[in-house]
């Protein structure tokens, strides 16, 4: 039975179908799921997707945190169901505390868009296990408010938890504390990520296909692979 993965639209969304297309690439049958519609409609598993949710008003994915979708994912989550947010979808789930630490001003004050290397730290979560640990993979980064905080025992306690999930190589692109580029939540059931593995997944459009194997990774998932 083909996994069904639901795809978020929030108001000021902006890469929704581009994970849409990930997900369907990835071999998975793409759903839409609107903020205002609580009903998740029988979805396996999330993606809130990069853009400016809600005109990042307040700060980014501050209101959109409180949208009615997000009231079902957080209690799904909460009971296991794979959640990934990439880029706004990272900042929603720190703002939804499914994830610890916050998405800031990056350090320069200045936009970045570029093709950004990452070194896979962890393979062991329901969106990483397509990887090898020490893995790296090359993803477009697009980003403003994009430095990862957290204090200091937080980050302590990621790094001796393995939840750390991947770390900016060649140059941190926003300033993010320890560069880290991504984090999963103890159960490494929701993961966060800056960078956009949804603009890696095809060969004419992208900087290369490794972005592929987050959306593969979930489908191993279901299939039985260790997470």
């Amino acid at each position: 039975m083909t996994a069904r993965i639901g795809v978020v639209t929030f108001p000021g969304s902006l890469d929704d179908r581009d994970a849409a297309r990930a997900v369907r690439l990835a071999g998975a049958e793409a759903v839409a799921l609107w903020h205002d519609d609580a009903d998740l409609h029988g979805v396996d598993a999330v993606v809130l997707p990069g853009g400016f949710s809600y005109g990042d008003y307040l700060r980014c994915g501050a209101i959109a945190r409180f949208a009615p979708v997000m009231e079902t994912i957080v209690a799904g989550a909460r009971d296991g169901l794979p959640v990934l947010g990439i880029c706004n979808g990272f900042q929603i789930l720190c703002e939804a505390h499914l994830l610890p630490g916050a998405l800031t001003r990056n350090r320069h004050l200045h936009f970045r868009n570029r093709d950004q290397w990452l070194r896979v730290e962890s393979a062991g979560t329901a969106w990483t296990n397509a990887f090898q640990p020490g893995q790296e993979v090359l993803i477009p980064v697009k980003n403003g408010e994009g430095c990862y905080v957290a204090d200091e025992r937080t980050l302590d306690e990621l790094e001796a938890t393995g939840r750390v999930v991947a770390r900016y190589l060649h140059g941190n692109p926003n300033g993010s504390q320890r560069e880290i580029a991504a984090i999963t939540n103890e159960a490494g059931n929701v993961l966060g990520i800056m960078p956009h593995p949804e603009h890696a997944v095809d060969a004419l459009t992208g900087p290369s296909l490794d972005g592929l194997g987050f959306f593969t990774s979930i489908l191993k998932h279901f299939a039985g692979a260790p997470a």
